[in-house]
């Protein structure tokens, strides 16, 4: 049973993350699905851009403690996004958490409903938003960021797009995609492929500079005595022992 549901139409790949159950935590399994699936539309001539989206009432509620993905996968996974010929439109209309928003920061373009919430909760289990400050930390507000990676507040989507974590939010995520939608069936594949590559070269010049440096310190800390009390007061649904 796959993890990710495939549609398409006019030109728009819709890959939807399906994992409700566990609130489309990034597994290995589903991070491995998806780079498969771009893969695949980078390759498709028929693919003009892809709409990133979730079943559920979570877009992802980060990586999946139980079957994480490999670290070095994951940094994979989002270069993939950043450098993908073709436009990656993140929808969202449920929470995101974590390890999520690092797949909107990779994303071109992110649309949220004002219902949608956000947060960077590594902090309160004992690690940092270490891999995903790759694609965020050239795009987000520098005072935002300190705030939310300090604090692991939760924020809803009109500061998210204040922030730059996401592009637009709206009532009606749908209906404020629409014309995006339009304008990307009628820009050309060769200036599509053209101008997110300008988009991209900060973003990737944080990729070759640091995905080594954030690897390793991602792995350090999940290591750590402080992140396992994290991580199985999360599992216990209790405070973690450095609450005061």
């Amino acid at each position: 049973m796959t993890l990710l549901a495939t549609a398409h139409e006019r030109g728009i790949t819709t890959l939807t993350l399906d994992s409700p159950e566990n609130r489309n935590a990034l597994s290995a399994r589903l991070v491995g699905e998806l780079g498969e699936a771009l893969g695949e539309c980078a390759k498709d001539e028929s693919v003009r851009a892809v709409v990133l989206t979730h079943t559920g009432s979570t877009f992802s509620a980060g990586a999946d403690l139980k079957a994480p993905p490999n670290p070095y996968t994951f940094v994979a996974l989002l270069r993939q996004i950043v450098t993908l010929p073709k436009p990656v439109v993140a929808r969202v209309t449920g929470h995101v958490r974590a390890g999520g928003l690092g797949l909107l920061g990779a994303c071109d373009i992110a649309a949220a409903a004002s219902a949608a919430d956000f947060a960077f909760t590594e902090v309160r289990i004992g690690v940092a938003p270490a891999v995903i400050s790759l694609p965020l930390l050239p795009r987000m507000d520098q005072r935002a960021a300190e705030r939310y990676y300090l604090t692991g507040e939760r924020f809803d989507a009109a500061e998210a797009a204040r922030t730059g974590l996401i592009t637009l939010a709206a009532d009606d995520v749908d209906a404020a995609l629409a014309p995006v939608l339009d304008g990307l069936r009628r820009a050309s594949p060769q200036g599509l492929a053209a101008s997110k590559e300008l988009l991209g070269a900060r973003v990737l010049e944080t990729f070759d500079r640091d995905a080594e440096d954030l690897v390793q310190r991602s792995a350090s800390l999940f290591a750590s005595a402080e992140a396992r009390e994290g991580m199985t007061s999360f599992l216990e649904r209790r405070d973690p022992a450095w609450v005061l």
